[in-house]
């Protein structure tokens, strides 16, 4: 791989340009309790507004910390700084991972899940900063809901406007055991904070009978409304996925998104991407990549799909295809005008490559290619984009490796 370097804090990292099944970083139990015994690699990412490309994670003494480039060049790395989390257990696994935002009055915050006793149990937590990541805050709680259940899973984005909003997988409304009622899946719930996280409002339901322990993906509309889809239970146990215009006022105000109509008594532990459609200046609905299992002839085919969903967020059936590789996993997908990306990793016995579905037509077609390799456990890669520029981020047992996407 083409310059390799920055090993520091016994954290490698490569840089090049252009979890896999055994290695994979979404067990559910991971971190509760103990440490889990595979590496803990899931990382987030973000740009600055001076340009420069953050991460954050754990390295290998499960130490949080943060690392940037500068601002010209994605190759010159500072050294990883490492966080006051007050000895918090942190989730950095798979579906669960630590993330970083940016907002205006150089605001940063990262967020992360504090596992709890129980299994399945967590807290979200949150350090801000004020200077622009030069310090952080202690850690907090970012829900006013503390019992000893789910809140993890969440993901966080700042809005046009300055808003911070926080989303997360939740579980307080799940009935007592011996009530004799039944509740199906989780929750999502959300809060807003309007200062950059020194306070939040009320914890807010979006929608009852989420599944369990898949991510929850964020995209703004053109009018700057943030926009959730995230795997859901239909009926009993059909896990397609929900889409919510996230400010409504109503909980369970949803569109049905997927069609798969898989049925299945577990969570997957494989949540979706969204990216808004904007081509030409016009907000004609937005990108989605998810995996599904649907019958197609009697026969089960797993796969990792791609498609369009109107403003409503309801699935345009005629944009519809299968990723173009059988083993593909945990797919993104991000969108710039026309300009379309989704990437995958896939594996095949020890062996991850990474790869890259390229549109410049909004979607309706797309160029292959292969960015990357690794042996052994890696993370799920993530896109991240700054105005016109997107990357896509992937660490792998070697380092994290960032990829700038040339279409």
């Amino acid at each position: 791989m083409n310059l390799r370097g920055l090993l520091q804090m016994g954290l490698g990292w490569v840089i090049a340009f252009s979890a896999h099944a055994h290695g994979d970083a979404s067990g559910a139990h991971a971190g509760h309790g103990s440490h889990a015994a595979r590496p803990q690699l899931a990382t987030g990412a973000a740009f600055a507004p001076d340009g420069s490309l953050w991460v954050v994670g754990l390295n290998e003494q499960l130490q949080l910390f943060v690392q940037n480039t500068s601002p010209s060049s994605l190759t010159d790395w500072s050294a990883p700084k490492i966080l006051d989390t007050q000895a918090d257990a942190i989730s950095a696994d798979g579906e669960n991972r630590p993330k970083i935002a940016f907002g205006p009055n150089h605001w940063v915050v990262i967020s992360y899940t504090k596992p709890l006793a129980k299994p399945y149990t967590g807290f979200i937590r949150m350090l801000r900063s004020e200077d622009g990541g030069k310090t952080f805050s202690q850690p907090f709680t970012v829900h006013r809901d503390k019992q000893e259940i789910t809140h993890r899973f969440e993901s966080i984005a700042f809005d046009p406007k300055g808003n911070l909003h926080t989303l997360w997988i939740d579980k307080r409304d799940q009935p007592a055991k011996n009530s004799g009622k039944t509740y199906v899946g989780a929750a999502v719930y959300r809060n807003v904070s309007t200062d950059g996280g020194k306070t939040f409002g009320q914890d807010l339901k979006v929608a009852d009978h989420s599944c369990e322990c898949c991510r929850i993906a964020l995209a703004f509309d053109r009018q700057g409304e943030l926009q959730a889809l995230w795997r859901h239970v239909f009926g009993e146990q059909t896990r397609d996925h929900a889409f919510a215009h996230v400010m409504s006022s109503q909980p369970n105000q949803i569109s049905r998104a997927s069609f798969d109509d898989w049925q299945i008594n577990a969570c997957p532990h494989h949540g979706p991407g969204l990216a808004s459609n904007m081509a030409d200046g016009v907000q004609t609905g937005y990108h989605v990549v998810w995996f599904g299992i649907r019958q197609i002839n009697g026969e089960a085919l797993a796969a990792v799909r791609y498609g369009q969903l109107n403003n409503e967020g309801q699935p345009i059936e005629q944009s519809l295809r299968v990723l173009p590789d059988a083993r593909a996993e945990h797919a993104d997908v991000m969108a710039d005008g026309k300009k379309v990306a989704i990437v995958w990793r896939s594996t095949e016995g020890a062996s991850t490559q990474l790869k890259a579905w390229l549109s410049t037509d909004a979607g309706q077609s797309f160029e292959l290619k292969d960015l990357s390799q690794a042996q052994g456990y890696n993370d799920h890669p993530r896109l991240v984009q700054s105005k016109d520029r997107m990357v896509v981020v992937w660490r792998t047992m070697s380092g994290v490796q960032v990829h700038a996407l040339a279409f």
